[in-house]
């Protein structure tokens, strides 16, 4: 039996969840979220915790369904009351990123202004020219965005220029020698 799957999930004050056959809707101060519940896994509602099990309780796999479905739904919780965020840094000479409404505008050493068009649900602030915070509600659509933006210019090992995680550490590799 996974460990995970053995927590239950808390639920802070202000986060609702409501039940609708094999769907889940967890509404909090953020926004409104649904997952798909798998059939193999039976979550119950115990004052302000979620308590995940399997339908059958022999099945290995179901065991380990179980623990996906209750990662999922502590994510969902967690976004709709505190939300995520990715943090991105700039580095290089000339290298520069402006939000703009729904639009992320880069400048990365390229012959041309990169424009990202942000999805639904997802939101960019640039603090200061070299620096981009992704946030939202949904953990994967967050870490997607910024997966896709530093994608444009990963950060290279000689010099470690490129867009890269806040977090992230660029192993060097010493230069060529004569």
């Amino acid at each position: 039996m996974s460990r995970i799957a053995k927590m239950p999930v808390e639920l802070p004050s202000g986060v609702e969840a409501k039940f609708d056959g094999q769907s889940i809707n967890i509404k909090g101060a953020k926004g409104v979220m649904d997952l798909v519940i798998h059939p193999s896994v039976k979550i119950v509602e115990e004052g302000n915790t979620l308590v995940f099990s399997a339908a059958n309780a022999a099945n290995n796999s179901a065991w380990a369904m179980v623990g996906t479905m209750r990662s999922l739904v502590n994510n969902i919780v967690k976004g709709v009351s505190e939300g995520f965020e990715k943090k991105l840094e700039l580095v290089g000479v000339g290298y520069r990123a402006k939000a703009s409404g729904n639009t992320l505008n880069l400048t990365l050493g390229f012959s041309h202004p990169v424009n990202y068009e942000l999805p639904e649900g997802v939101t960019a602030e640039t603090p200061s020219q070299t620096e981009i915070i992704v946030r939202g509600t949904d953990k994967q659509k967050v870490g997607q965005v910024a997966a896709e933006i530093r994608a444009y210019r990963p950060p290279e090992p000689y010099k470690g220029k490129g867009v890269k995680y806040a977090d992230e550490h660029i192993i060097r590799k010493e230069a060529k020698k004569k």
